[in-house]
């Protein structure tokens, strides 16, 4: 899990969060799952935040189920949709959940 000094740390890209999931009109559920799954495996580089990021926000809107596509979170996050493609699944088994098999 993390500490709620890494929440503290990275209050911005939470507020970021936020925004993404304002646009997204994401349940509470869904945000606080993103949070939880960005927080527990943030990347060292600052780089790489935004795609993981969005590929959390992906992810706990499905674990939520409040599902938005790749397509639409990519576009609020302002990422590619490959960037989640290829992060959402390992973001999932990273936090002990299955991902789908679709």
């Amino acid at each position: 899990m993390y500490s709620a000094r890494d929440r503290v740390e990275h209050e911005p890209w939470l507020e970021e969060l936020e925004a993404i999931a304002d646009r997204l009109e994401l349940s509470t559920d869904a945000r606080s799952t993103a949070a939880d799954l960005f927080l527990a495996d943030v990347p060292s580089s600052d780089r790489s935040k935004r795609a993981v990021l969005a590929a959390s926000v992906y992810a706990g809107s499905l674990v939520a189920g409040d599902g938005r596509t790749q397509g639409a979170v990519a576009d609020a996050a302002d990422v590619s949709r490959l960037s989640i493609q290829s992060r959402w699944k390992e973001l999932l088994e990273s936090a002990g959940l299955e991902p789908p098999r679709w």
